[in-house]
């Protein structure tokens, strides 16, 4: 009895309990707080540790949801700044030390929450795994920067990125109290997730904090309007929203309630203003530089890495498209954003038809966001000799999940295909959708176990390490197996970067069209950029 782990744990700051066993062996601890409330003058601080307790804490129910940034963004708890929680699902017994999963949810950092139904690692730690997920600070509450501010400690800028690293720095203290092995972590997310799962990797501060990582549809917060903003940037963004709340001081501004200031910050995703949105900023301090730069200098960390795009992550970011209206248009566009290498740009997204100018713009446009970044981190570590690189390209449809979009891939990554997740107007998931789940999710757990997604008993179809070849990459589809993925759409966007940055005037370049509007699916809980 006494190697039996049960939902009464006692961790660094105090006692908790959790979620009994339920009938697959999970425990689950929720609500638990890994920082002290960023409230009052905590409010743009740096993470500080939270007060001990004495008595046993409730863990037993999420903690609150992050205020959003995001017009309408689902909230599946109540918002509120005291956010700065982390949740645990744990098959172990007391003492083992299993594998480590730390999972980063997307929304832009304008939106999400780690108590999103989509996010439950019980699957994840049914496979051996002890999986972790936390919320962090969102838009202006998280990323705001301001002269006033760098004055009172750190750069200012990028607080919910500390709260990513103190939430790592949480779980390498206490995660041995679930049976979880604090030297072999596996930091894993999709989209904004991912993205920061590439800027963790290229920043001072989270070094020895994880083991491996796994960047879904994300890499290095690149976008179409260029890299995420310098420290100059950061600043005028934040001005710009003091402006626009009417006040002068930090003081004021912490007197000013979450709501008004989220609410100043909005951000709409069809409209597009995230050039003018609060997130992640090279700050001098979390992030020195622009982290491909730091990739292409192969000065990231040197650990594992499983990297992938979904076959139609354009589909959320149509409307910043280039215009396709006609074939004049899209060609005009190009040409402002290509000048001279315009004829090398059309070569490879032709645009002779309005129905082929549409296609290439949107394939573009996921391209830009999404794909080409994701696999241009995977190449750069690679050819920086570090390995084991993995590629995937996730192309898996079925009645449940009938196209491959932005996000499409989580439902299976964490096997929770509840009905809704994927469209709206699907049927439930059937007995394929059942079985690409639990491949996905031994391929994941595969790699947090062994650093190599395939088993050391394979069940499943060879997945080959990423060794610089179109071929090396692996179709996570109806029917698994290599991909020959042409890469020359990706290394043409990856010439048009200077020292690993792509253009800063490409924000002034880039055009987008009140007409690229798409109505093709009504997708839930995948809006994540």
């Amino acid at each position: 009895m006494a190697n039996i782990l049960t939902n009464n744990v006692i961790l660094t700051d105090g006692p908790i309990k959790g979620v009994e066993r339920d009938t697959a062996g999970i425990l689950a601890f929720k609500g638990i707080p890994f920082a002290a409330p960023p409230v009052g003058p905590l409010r743009w601080k740096s993470p500080r540790q939270p007060a001990p307790w004495k008595e046993v804490l409730d863990a037993t129910k999420f903690g609150p949801t992050p205020w959003s940034a995001l017009l309408g963004a689902p909230t599946p708890t109540p918002q509120s700044e005291d956010c700065l929680t982390v949740n645990v699902w744990t098959a172990a017994e007391r003492d083992e030390k299993l594998p480590v999963m730390v999972w980063i949810y997307g929304g832009g950092f304008q939106f999400g929450s780690s108590a999103t139904p989509d996010y439950d690692g019980s699957k994840l730690a049914e496979k051996g795994v002890v999986c972790v997920s936390f919320n962090y600070r969102l838009g202006p509450l998280g990323f705001l920067a301001l002269p006033e501010l760098d004055n009172e400690e750190h750069p200012s800028g990028n607080f919910g990125l500390q709260d990513q690293i103190a939430a790592l720095r949480w779980v390498r203290n206490n995660i041995a109290a679930f049976g979880g092995d604090p030297d072999n972590i596996t930091l894993f997310g999709e989209s904004a997730g991912g993205h920061a799962v590439g800027l963790l990797m290229a920043s001072p501060l989270s070094t020895g904090l994880f083991h491996k990582a796994i960047l879904q549809s994300g890499a290095f917060w690149d976008t179409e309007h260029g890299p995420l903003p310098n420290f100059e940037r950061a600043r005028e963004l934040g001005s710009m929203l003091t402006k626009k709340l009417g006040v002068s001081s930090i003081s004021e501004l912490r007197n000013l309630s979450a709501e008004v200031v989220t609410s100043a910050g909005s951000w709409n995703h069809n409209e597009d203003p995230v050039v003018t949105a609060l997130g992640p900023s090279v700050d001098g301090y979390v992030l020195e530089q622009y982290p491909s730069q730091v990739f292409l200098q192969g000065r990231q960390m040197k650990i594992p890495m499983i990297t992938g795009w979904n076959a139609v992550e354009d589909l959320f970011f149509r409307p910043r498209a280039l215009p396709y209206s006609s074939p004049d248009a899209y060609k005009s566009a190009a040409e402002r954003l290509f000048g001279s290498r315009t004829p090398e740009f059309l070569s490879l997204y032709p645009g002779e038809t309005v129905e082929q100018a549409k296609a290439s713009a949107e394939q573009l446009i996921g391209d830009m966001v999404i794909s080409q970044q994701t696999w241009e981190a995977a190449d750069l570590h690679f050819h920086h000799g570090i390995t084991p690189v993995y590629v995937y390209h996730f192309t898996y449809t079925s009645a449940y999940s009938p196209l491959p979009a932005h996000g499409a891939d989580l439902a299976f990554v964490f096997g929770t295909l509840r009905k809704n997740q994927i469209v709206s107007t699907a049927p439930p998931a059937g007995d394929e959708d059942k079985a690409f789940a639990d491949r996905m999710i031994t391929y994941w757990t595969n790699f947090a176990k062994f650093s190599d997604p395939n088993s050391p008993n394979p069940t499943l179809p060879h997945w080959p390490a990423y060794r610089g070849s179109s071929t090396d990459v692996l179709d996570l589809g109806n029917v698994i197996a290599p991909l020959d993925y042409p890469q020359a759409r990706f290394r043409f966007i990856q010439s048009m970067r200077k020292d690993g940055v792509l253009p800063t005037d490409w924000v002034h370049n880039h055009l987008t069209s009140s007409d690229n509007r798409t109505n093709a699916l009504n997708l839930t809980g995948a809006q994540d950029d």
